[in-house]
């Protein structure tokens, strides 16, 4: 598996991942209950051109795209609710995804570890995400690799609890 940068060649491709992943959570809002977010989640590739801000893909040998994530290495640039967004000294991470088909080969997780070495070669001391009750899976991967719980993160997105997570690097 290699990751780096998306191309603009493959937004298309990866924006149809994110929509399909997404969707298909138990008790996450559908794209009639949230349109706004998954045409976020559709045009992914347009978050290139933020500012300190990277679309990471994971791919396979024959350079299928298994899965991405937003990396961002100036938390103004995280574009969630709540206070996140004022951190100091972090990065975040947004918008994982594994295409179904990739699942259970250590893609989130690896896609999480080259944002973490990205944020420790930017010198940030944490990274911070959000993940929801219907993100199981991402939940206890990330617990896993250290992350922590911090309320004083969590928001609302609409009607969806949104739960704030970070790591100190």
């Amino acid at each position: 598996m290699i990751i780096r940068d998306i191309q603009p060649e493959e937004f298309e491709a990866l924006g149809n991942i994110m929509v399909d992943v997404y969707s298909r959570l138990g008790g996450f809002p559908s794209p009639e209950e949230q349109p706004k977010y998954y045409e976020m989640l559709q045009n992914i590739g347009q978050l290139t051109k933020k500012p300190d801000t990277r679309v990471l893909v994971a791919l396979s040998e024959e350079d299928e795209i298994l899965g991405g994530v937003v990396y961002f290495s100036d938390m103004k640039q995280y574009g969630s609710g709540g206070t996140a967004t004022k951190e100091q000294g972090a990065s975040g991470i947004r918008l994982l995804a594994v295409s179904p088909d990739a699942r259970k080969q250590g893609i989130g997780k690896a896609l999480t570890f080259h944002c973490i070495d990205l944020a420790q070669q930017s010198n940030n001391n944490q990274i911070i995400l959000h993940t929801t009750k219907s993100m199981q899976v991402a939940w206890k991967m990330y617990e896993k690799l250290g992350f922590e719980r911090s309320e004083d993160l969590d928001f609302k997105q609409a009607d969806l609890p949104v739960y704030g997570f970070r790591l100190y690097l």
